[in-house]
């Protein structure tokens, strides 16, 4: 049998999230980089973004954020452009709540922009209401039944 050498086992890596608490510098994008939404989760550390300049994006999430920061859909992250792939890009920075109303308000993230939302179809989605959430049916269609 071989003798372990590490220093602990599937606990231990979990109990690794002390850092998430503190205030962080907020990072804006250089050259090459780009903001945007993520619409969905793929799996294999792949998601489905909207980058702000209106490019629909494959985004692969690097391997210092892979399992270690949860990225959801309606989240603003950072990623990287490739040069050779213009449909495909890295997720560098996920910022959080706090962090994306700061680049809202600082004018980085347009105004049709929506936080804190799960999305499904765009950035731009307007929601009117609840009024297609429901049927009314008349008494005279139940009588049918």
């Amino acid at each position: 049998m071989p003798k372990n050498k590490g220093k602990g086992g599937k606990n231990r890596k979990r109990g690794k999230n002390e850092a998430d608490d503190e205030k962080r510098e907020l990072v804006f994008k250089e050259d090459g980089q780009e903001y945007a939404q993520v619409l969905r989760m793929l799996g294999n550390g792949r998601c489905e973004a909207m980058c702000i300049d209106g490019t629909k994006r494959l985004c692969h999430i690097r391997g210092k954020m892979h399992k270690k920061v949860w990225i959801a859909a309606g989240d603003i992250i950072l990623v990287g452009l490739r040069d050779y792939q213009d449909d495909k890009a890295d997720v560098i920075l996920k910022y959080m709540p706090d962090e994306a109303r700061l680049l809202k308000a600082y004018g980085e993230l347009p105004d049709n922009t929506r936080l804190n939302e799960g999305i499904g179809g765009g950035l731009d989605e307007e929601d009117d209401g609840d009024a297609a959430d429901y049927i009314d049916f008349e008494d005279e269609d139940i009588d049918k039944i």
